[in-house]
């Protein structure tokens, strides 16, 4: 046992060497330089080799678990390693030490066999068990904001049914309290408060979420002026609430290469926020062709409050927002920047206060 100890002391760098060769046959290993690659390799061998000189099997669980096994496999997470390459290193690396031994004449069996094995077993167990905890705490993360996303989208149409029910309410002639109408009109306003309160209750449990995960994103050439037509159509009611006027600039013959419902979420948030800014104002939706066939800039221009100096460079993040416009989460703008640099867009904001606001964003062309 001691033999082996020291062996795999004396010939450490070249053990891990002949590990490095196999492992870079991983395809997650193959871009990552040495010191990435070893990691805790290293300080594992000397640990083993401490466990062979010290005979003391008791304290290899105590040893490990207090040592580099768990932070190896947040690291190999963060190197993009799957859970089955987690386990293929630590198993190369057994092969390798038999190998070794192999070649000088030592025999792996009995005692030293099972301490080896025993060190592995229990390296690779904690490293999987941290690798596995992390992915799903990743998982998880994703799926909450990917909720919270959708739910704050959830507002702006839930807004719309709102006040599209209540404008359609004083259109019809007076009812009596127990005819049908009045009854759907009743029924409608609850409804809606009570899916707003969901909606409310969703955001609010997701107010501190990071960063959108992965999203399916289908790019296609759509007609960019029925498109925002369409869409002031649909949040006419949320401006004619407040005397907004909304006025479409885009060219009749635009064509943009984009994901429908995405383009559409970052629309409707772009124009809700000008909306809740301009009261008594204008928004213009316009749109022009870039130099690069295909790429198309579009913005959102208002003549309201505008945004103070201090929150240029924030406006963007989750969670900053007007701390004095009441019920906003400040998600909006964040799922805008989001979505459009998930279709390989840039989005840009020009302010002033007092003057008003144009966020841009890019769409670029299809070939990219």
């Amino acid at each position: 046992m001691k033999k082996l100890a020291l062996l795999i002391r004396k010939d450490r760098d070249a053990l891990l060497s002949t590990w490095r060769e196999q492992i870079r046959q991983l395809p997650s290993a193959r871009a990552l330089d040495t010191p990435t690659l070893n990691d805790h390799i290293p300080q594992l061998l000397l640990e083993m080799a401490v466990a062979l000189e010290s005979r003391d099997e008791q304290t290899i669980p105590e040893a490990l678990k207090e040592g580099t096994p768990p932070a190896h496999g947040l690291q190999r997470l963060q190197d993009g390693f799957d859970v089955g390459e987690v386990v293929a290193e630590y198993n190369i690396l057994r092969g390798c030490i038999h190998d070794l031994a192999d070649d000088h004449g030592l025999k792996m069996q009995g005692r030293p066999f099972h301490i080896v094995n025993r060190v592995l077993d229990q390296a690779i167990g904690l490293a999987v068990q941290s690798y596995a905890t992390a992915r799903a705490r990743e998982v998880q993360q994703r799926r909450e904001e990917y909720l919270a996303f959708v739910a704050h989208d959830l507002r702006t149409p839930l807004h719309v049914i709102s006040l599209a029910g209540k404008v359609l309410e004083r259109l019809v002639p007076p009812l009596g309290t127990d005819t049908e109408a009045h009854r759907m009109f009743k029924a409608l306003s609850r409804n809606v408060l009570r899916l707003e309160g969901l909606v409310n209750h969703v955001l609010e449990e997701n107010s501190n979420l990071e960063t959108e995960g992965r999203m399916k994103v289908e790019r296609r050439d759509l007609d960019l002026w029925p498109f925002v037509e369409a869409l002031i159509h649909d949040v006419h009611p949320v401006a004619g609430a407040g005397s907004t006027r909304l006025v479409n600039e885009v060219p009749e013959d635009l064509i943009a290469h984009a994901d429908a419902s995405l383009l559409r979420r970052v629309l409707q948030n772009l124009i809700a926020n000008a909306i809740r800014h301009t009261p008594r104002g204008e928004v213009v939706i316009g749109a022009r062709q870039l130099e690069a066939p295909g790429a198309v800039e579009c913005w959102v221009k208002d003549n309201g409050a505008g945004i103070r100096a201090e929150l240029l460079e924030r406006v963007f993040d989750k969670g900053e927002t007007d701390s004095e416009a009441e019920g906003v989460s400040g998600l909006g703008l964040a799922i805008a920047r989001t979505f459009t640099e998930a279709q390989g867009g840039k989005m840009s904001l020009e302010s002033e206060e007092g003057v008003g606001s144009t966020f841009r964003f890019s769409l670029p062309p299809a070939s990219d």
